[in-house]
């Protein structure tokens, strides 16, 4: 089976402690935290991100992105990029998975990637 927006929508809002709502091309999942994640399929991947910080923030952006090379393979499931957006430059974790994978390894991949956005601001927190 080849996981749909709606499909994913149905099993996401199963999860006890988040909401899920549309957000255009996406879902928006916040979990009892707070935090936001964005969901979307894209042909065969699912990639699920969460914004961390913008990259305006950072006061030295060259000693966090080696810290962040040297760290962020100490997370399961979850990696760090930065994303442009409306302009502006965004450090953000995110995840990705087959769209064929069992709702189980679904849940897993974003409950992960959840934790570990909370570890990664606690971690980064000293470059803010």
């Amino acid at each position: 089976m080849t996981w749909q927006l709606k499909d994913l929508q149905t099993l996401l809002t199963e999860h006890q402690g988040w909401s899920v709502a549309e957000a255009e091309k996406s879902l928006c999942l916040t979990n009892e935290d707070g935090i936001e994640a964005f969901l979307a399929v894209a042909g065969e991947q699912i990639l699920v991100e969460v914004l961390l910080f913008s990259h305006n923030v950072v006061k030295d952006v060259p000693r966090l992105n080696d810290t962040i090379l040297r760290t962020h393979k100490l997370f399961p499931l979850s990696t760090i990029c930065i994303n442009e957006i409306d302009g502006h430059s965004y450090y953000a974790a995110f995840g990705s998975l087959s769209s064929q994978s069992k709702a189980e390894t679904i849940i897993i991949e974003v409950a992960t990637l959840f934790r570990s956005v909370e570890t990664f601001l606690e971690l980064y927190q000293d470059y803010l």
